[in-house]
Order: structure tokens, then C-alpha cells, then sequence
């Protein structure tokens, strides 16, 4: 007997993560939003990479739910592993060399994520472990679908 489909991809952690990247997304949108229409000559590199984050979670959060295809599988991996990249880069600068980034919290990757309780930090990797465990029937090896 071959198993039954199941008809919903998001259960369990994999809607959990969803939801945190979507909250990451609108927090990561509101944020930047009122940096640059406020204050952006003040610490324009900082807002814009503020920008460029929220502009990853929503790639993020779109490509985790439609995950199932394997076009969006690809998708999501380069959006996660881009933002581990970008926390990891932003935070070490922010780190090393603070007046680059006008102020601690000056986007959502700064310091590691610290502004929002390092969530950015942990959440690639969350996004990384859930996307190896959980590839498409699309996105797997022919060996793999024999098995």
C-alpha cells in the first residue's frame, strides 16, 4: 500500500516558521519604511539594508508556504541562506565597526538580531534545518522516489 497524500505541506514547526518570517517580514517593512521616509540622510546604508531585509523575509515567507513546488523550494533556500549571510555580515560589522550603522539597532540584522531578541540570528538556521528535512517530492533524486 503506498501512503496516503497528505494535502496541507505546513504542519507543526514548518507553520510556526511561516508565521515568525511573516512577522519578521512586517516588522523588517514597518521599520524600514519609517527610517528612510523619516530620517534616511542620516544613516543611509543602514535603512537601506533595512529594506533589503524586509524585502528578504517576504521572499522568505512566500517561498517556506509554496514551498511544495520545486521552484519555490530553490527560492527559499537562496532567501534563507541569504539572510543568514546578511545577519552574519551586517552583525559583524555592526559589531566592529559601530559608526557605520549610526546607532545599535539601526536595521533588523544589527548586532545579530539583538533589537529583536536575536530571532534573525536563529531563524536561518531554523529555516535551513526545516528546508533539508523537508524537500518537495519534485525537488528529490530519482533514487530517492524508488526507496
Amino acid at each position: 500500500m503506498s501512503e496516503p497524500a497528505r494535502s496541507r505541506r505546513m504542519t507543526g514547526i514548518g507553520t510556526v516558521l511561516v508565521f515568525l518570517y511573516g512577522v519578521m517580514a512586517l516588522a523588517a517593512t514597518g521599520r524600514s519604511f519609517v527610517q528612510i521616509a523619516e530620517r534616511f540622510s542620516d544613516a543611509p546604508i543602514p535603512y537601506a539594508l533595512s529594506a533589503a531585509a524586509a524585502v528578504v523575509y517576504i521572499l522568505a515567507t512566500l517561498a517556506l508556504l509554496f514551498s511544495k513546488s520545486a521552484a519555490w523550494y530553490r527560492i527559499a533556500w537562496v532567501a534563507v541562506c541569504f539572510e543568514l549571510a546578511g545577519v552574519l555580515v551586517v552583525g559583524t560589522l555592526s559589531w566592529a565597526v559601530p559608526d557605520v550603522f549610526h546607532s545599535e539597532e539601526a536595521t533588523v540584522w544589527s548586532l545579530y538580531g539583538s533589537g529583536y531578541v536575536w530571532i534573525p540570528l536563529v531563524l536561518p538556521f531554523l529555516g535551513i534545518w526545516w528546508l533539508a528535512t523537508h524537500r518537495p517530492a519534485a525537488a528529490r533524486p530519482a533514487a530517492e522516489h524508488a526507496a
